[in-house]
């Protein structure tokens, strides 16, 4: 169990910071970079799941049980989703060589259950006929935000893979990430279905100018 007695440390007041494994490096360090943006998706994901818990509750008693099963299916998953983003932080925190042996480590499992609760959810919605534009209510709003936010911490892990190396992240960790945005944004349609939320489409600009 991880013992934290304070916060600062001074540390950082030069631009630098400790990684997990006690290497000191710059704060624009790809790496830094990298567990940075999977803290971001984390606190994001903490965003959608209050704005679940406040998201008033139907008035039609049909519609109830279904908003109260389907809120807490998507809290339970998100509060699982926000402990796996603090174990691939974590791992993201230094180099795999570096990482101490007794640590778990995220698998394939994990990006295969996002992928069973997608295809779960795929078959409750219509098939895409566009792209959908990133807004509604709040709940679905902030699931995009979050989806976005998992998509660009991917984009540094390819990029840390780049610049350091095949074996500087595994694979696993990059088809969570690559996974999970894919997973945010299928779960924000589910719930604006559960909800009766009306998805709002793009329209390309020739056919807005008809």
């Amino acid at each position: 169990m991880v013992r934290i007695n304070r916060v600062h440390t001074g540390v950082g007041d030069g631009g630098e910071t400790h990684m997990l494994d006690g290497s000191k490096v710059g704060k624009q360090h790809p790496r830094v970079r990298l567990y940075g943006t999977i803290d971001e998706v984390n606190s994001q994901i903490g965003m959608v799941r209050m704005e679940l818990n406040r998201f008033p509750i139907p008035e039609s008693r049909e519609m109830q049980p279904r908003w109260a099963y389907a809120h807490s299916l998507a809290d339970e998953a998100l509060g699982r989703i926000q402990q796996e983003l603090f174990d691939v932080g974590a791992e993201c925190s230094c180099p795999p060589e570096g990482l101490p042996e007794q640590m778990s480590l995220i698998s394939v499992a994990e990006s295969d259950r996002l992928v069973i609760e997608m295809d779960s959810w795929l078959e409750d919605t219509q098939p895409l006929e566009s792209f959908i534009m990133p807004t509604g209510s709040a709940p679905v709003a902030t699931l995009h935000v979050a989806r976005t936010v998992a998509r660009r911490a991917e984009r540094h892990a390819c990029s840390l893979r780049e610049s350091e190396g095949e074996g500087s992240i595994r694979d696993e960790v990059i088809a969570y990430l690559n996974r999970l945005s894919d997973w945010l944004f299928v779960l924000s349609r589910w719930i604006a279905l559960v909800t009766g939320e009306k998805e709002v489409l793009w329209t390309p600009l020739g056919k807005r100018e008809e």
